[in-house]
């Protein structure tokens, strides 16, 4: 039985809020700190990684979102953090502001029906975030810490949040390629 590694996504497609972005991964990376960056098609909010499921339980995967009952909303690019914490960073992202209680309940929704076609409850507590770099090597990581200060509270920009999707994912050496299986419009 054929498997497809998908997630369910907030795309991120506003030209300034990307432009922005891209200045705060160059001076992350003029840091000199080892970084792997997110190109900048692949700049999303997973809503839900569904990891590796079989092809047959994708279109299930769709009814549910055809069920998403939500207005669209204005989602506030806001500020600049890391998991597991600043000083150890692992994962450097960007965060939401207004917006933020939409994308939870949006979260909470899929995760109550995802359980319901057997999907495991996630096992983290849903922090909404816009992945931007991951950290490859502890390397010159201190010299990040001032990027990580003075954009702690920046406000990259709003997008109106249109629609939700489920993406599929293809691991290559040269870094993940999404593509679109379903697109749901939010009223």
């Amino acid at each position: 039985m054929e498997r497809i590694r998908t997630f369910i996504s907030i795309d991120v497609e506003d030209e300034n809020i990307l432009r922005e972005l891209e200045g705060v991964q160059s001076l992350l990376i003029k840091s000199g700190a080892d970084l792997k960056l997110v190109r900048r098609e692949n700049i999303h909010l997973t809503l839900r990684f569904l990891g590796e499921i079989p092809i047959s339980i994708v279109n299930n995967v769709g009814r549910i979102m055809d069920k998403l009952n939500f207005s669209s909303f204005v989602m506030e690019v806001k500020g600049l953090g890391a998991f597991p914490k600043i000083t150890r960073p692992n994962v450097i992202w960007v965060g939401v502001g207004e917006g933020h209680d939409e994308v939870v309940n949006i979260f909470n929704f899929l995760e109550r029906e995802l359980r319901k076609l057997g999907f495991r409850p996630e096992t983290k507590s849903f922090h909404p975030h816009i992945t931007i770099a991951r950290v490859r090597r502890r390397r010159n990581l201190e010299r990040i810490i001032d990027v990580f200060n003075n954009y702690r509270d920046y406000v990259f920009g709003r997008m109106d949040v249109k629609s939700i999707r489920l993406k599929r994912s293809v691991l290559t050496p040269r870094g993940p390629i999404y593509s679109t299986l379903k697109e749901v419009f939010l009223a």
